[in-house]
């Protein structure tokens, strides 16, 4: 004999699709006027308020559909996610190509959207602005990119004499340097990536093991040459 909710039949789930579609709408137009707001003021810090008036919802929604505006500033974030996924299926397996295929994709995303991405950029320089600083360095992301060091390293690309966590520091530190440079207009979006690539070409190259000098060299000078040195 078959039992009761089985002869009733699959109990209906639209009502909750509904709720949850409801919710994502909600989520959607929040993130979508987060990033307009930062657009249009140039300030990563967020009035809940001013946000919640800019998606058309109540002041509560926001809290009760992320928790904190940290959260929020995460959320805007995700494009993060579509980094990770269009780097996975990357095919090339040389360890030295892939961190440059890294540097011209994050950049890729940060010039071509400049009014969001100077000013979160300019919130990681602020030294009274933790929120954006947190969620763009994290664990993750240094995870990220000691994986491509670690890469190099395995692939014998690194001398063995060279601190891994050390070159890490130092190739993020000049990171650092050229998006700060990008931030005040001191760096046109055309030359941040080269002069990146540059920079980690030349670091590298002084880290680099015999046999893998050639190769760096050929991108520091294709880097020099696109910055017209």
């Amino acid at each position: 004999m078959s039992r009761p909710e089985a002869a009733a039949g699959p109990r209906p789930e639209a009502p909750l699709g509904r709720r949850e579609a409801g919710k994502a709408e909600r989520r959607g137009r929040i993130i979508h006027a987060a990033r307009d707001l930062i657009r249009e003021t140039g300030n990563a810090g967020l009035s809940m308020r001013a946000l919640a008036t800019r998606a058309g919802v109540s002041l509560a929604t926001p809290y009760n559909l992320f928790g904190s505006k940290r959260a929020i500033v995460l959320a805007l974030l995700d494009d993060v996610r579509e980094f990770h996924d269009r780097f996975s299926h990357l095919t090339s397996s040389d360890p030295l190509e892939r961190i440059f295929t890294a540097i011209d994709m994050s950049v890729g995303f940060y010039v071509d959207d400049p009014s969001f991405y100077r000013t979160l950029w300019a919130a990681v320089f602020d030294t009274q602005d933790d929120d954006v600083r947190g969620e763009i360095y994290n664990r993750k992301r240094d995870a990220f990119w000691r994986g491509l060091v670690d890469a190099a390293g395995d692939a014998g690309a690194l001398a063995p004499a060279i601190d891994r966590d050390l070159l890490l520091r130092q190739l993020d530190l000049l990171f650092r340097s050229a998006m700060l440079d990008w931030v005040v207009g001191d760096l046109a979006p055309e030359r941040l990536a080269p002069t990146i690539r540059y920079g980690y070409a030349l670091m590298l190259r002084g880290a680099a093991a015999d046999g893998w000098r050639g190769p760096l060299e050929a991108r520091l000078l294709e880097s020099q040459g696109r910055l017209g040195g």
